[in-house]
């Protein structure tokens, strides 16, 4: 793929491998799909000394903005600052347009299978979603049952992550209904675009994504037990988690409190904040602290980082949170498989967006199968996220391999397993000034109170690690801007 030049561009030798992975920018090795066209051109008119002095401005905002992250484990720091590709990531409207529909339904059954978990259980009567995978999912919680949340939602804030197949197709990877975080990256990746290519956004129409922190202070509003205007908290585990960054910036966006569970007190089944001047009611908690921890009187009582009585007060209708308790349950990789049948269960429709293929360890005949294919098959832990938990068959070693078989023997009911996806590939900017191509996911953010609402966009996150197919930051990856066009 040759453009006539006195200089080479640095596309020159890019190798979209389109016989093996869908490229978003390539239709085929050397045709550049429409809406990529312009941001081709304009990357094709940057020497390599210029692209490198764009990614210095990105860097220097990223740690003035004080953007990192956490590697548990990592013995070279505690903080990085978030890796991030400087070629974003361009979504057609019409594309969008069939993802946001594709969410919003998976969205409005997944709430109705947990409004009825913790009511009739009529899924569980009617044998759709077997009783015993739900009942000992380890994030269903029995004490709540009948327990009725603010507007009858459960999942305030969703994370669910989309992939792209050989073919292009669109494929959800997973649900994250508990905390799922990343919202502050891709807020954090626009305006960093701007500052390294500010006359960029001049040549195409990107739908904005600056107003999610308002949409979801206005979520948060509407679950408040009155009809007052609330007062809402971010409860956070605290400076040494791993998204604490985000924690302290969506609170500072959206002009409430950050706290920990030390500055909470529950008087009289009611939650306040401790300040200066006394004590301050709370209304609804932004809470990005597990369920396990959030009080020690009911769930984990070694936990430092819940608050006494929180659940009490929630019982009472005193207090909202979000996520709802119980939440987890519907994003165990388990309960994943069976998303197909809960859409058409509750809505009486096919999925808009399909899962990935997945084998269900307890089901004897499908560990088998698992057991005979780990050097081709992606093996997960049920509840583990983060990359976390996982073996990419193809990737492993014979020791890695006797191990998780170990594992899925003992604890069957405890992991899935699905093929290995050659997910979508895009354009990066690697450490030898050349682009080559990285492997991506897509992480659009859903909010949910009176209604369904998704920011145009999301995180995409890059497997940056060459061959790697683990995008997740905690595994050596980054992230790219994400740009949805209008129609």
């Amino acid at each position: 793929m040759l453009v006539e030049n006195s200089r080479p561009h640095l596309f020159d030798i890019y190798n979209p491998q389109t016989s093996r992975f869908f490229d978003e920018m390539f239709a085929t090795d050397s045709t550049v799909r429409e809406h990529y066209e312009t941001i081709l051109t304009l990357f094709n008119e940057l020497s390599p000394a210029e692209i490198e002095a764009r990614k210095q401005i990105v860097n220097v905002f990223f740690l003035n903005q004080g953007i990192t992250f956490t590697v548990y484990g990592n013995n070279e720091g505690v903080e990085r600052i978030f890796p991030f590709d400087i070629i974003p990531r361009i979504v057609p409207g019409a594309e969008w347009d069939m993802l946001e529909r594709g969410l919003t339904q998976r969205i409005t059954a997944l709430n109705l299978f947990l409004f009825d978990l913790y009511h009739d259980q009529k899924i569980l009567r009617d044998k759709v979603v077997p009783a015993e995978l739900v009942l000992g999912s380890k994030h269903f919680r029995r004490e709540f049952v009948g327990v009725n949340p603010p507007l009858g939602v459960y999942i305030h804030i969703t994370g669910s992550d989309i992939i792209r197949d050989k073919e292009g197709a669109y494929l959800v990877l997973e649900d994250n209904l508990r905390c799922p975080s990343g919202v502050s990256y891709m807020l954090q990746n626009r305006q960093a675009m701007k500052r390294a290519f500010p006359t960029m956004f001049g040549n195409y129409r990107v739908r904005p994504i600056e107003n999610y922190p308002q949409e979801l202070a206005s979520i948060l509003q509407q679950i408040a037990p009155s009809g007052e205007k609330a007062s809402i908290t971010l409860l956070t585990p605290g400076i040494y988690n791993s998204a604490y960054f985000e924690h302290s910036f969506l609170a500072r966006q959206m002009g409430i409190d950050l706290v920990e569970g030390r500055d909470l007190v529950v008087n009289d089944n009611r939650v306040y904040t401790r300040t200066t001047r006394g004590l301050k009611r709370v209304d609804v908690i932004y809470r990005r602290v597990d369920d396990d921890f959030l009080d020690p009187l009911v769930f984990r009582s070694d936990s430092r980082l819940g608050i006494p009585g929180l659940i009490n007060a929630y019982r009472a209708g005193n207090v909202a949170l979000a996520n709802a308790i119980g939440t987890g349950v519907a994003d165990d990789k388990v309960i994943y498989s069976f998303v197909p049948k809960i859409i058409k269960y509750y809505l009486n429709e096919d999925p808009l967006l399909p899962n990935v293929p997945t084998y269900l360890a307890s089901n004897p005949g499908e560990l088998s199968y698992i057991l005979a294919n780990l050097d081709k098959l992606v093996v997960k832990a049920a509840n583990e996220s983060g990359g976390y938990g996982m073996l990419v068959g193809p990737h492993s070693t014979q020791a890695q391999r006797d191990e998780f078989a170990a594992m899925l023997k003992a604890d069957p009911r405890n992991y899935i397993a699905q093929p290995t996806i050659a997910l979508s590939r895009h354009p990066a900017f690697a450490n030898d000034n050349s682009f080559t191509g990285c492997h991506i996911d897509l992480r659009p953010y859903v909010l949910y109170g009176e209604s369904v609402k998704i920011v145009p966009g999301g995180l995409t996150r890059v497997a940056l690690t060459p061959g790697s197919l683990v995008v997740n930051s905690s595994q050596g990856g980054g992230s790219k801007d994400t740009w949805v066009l209008f129609t």
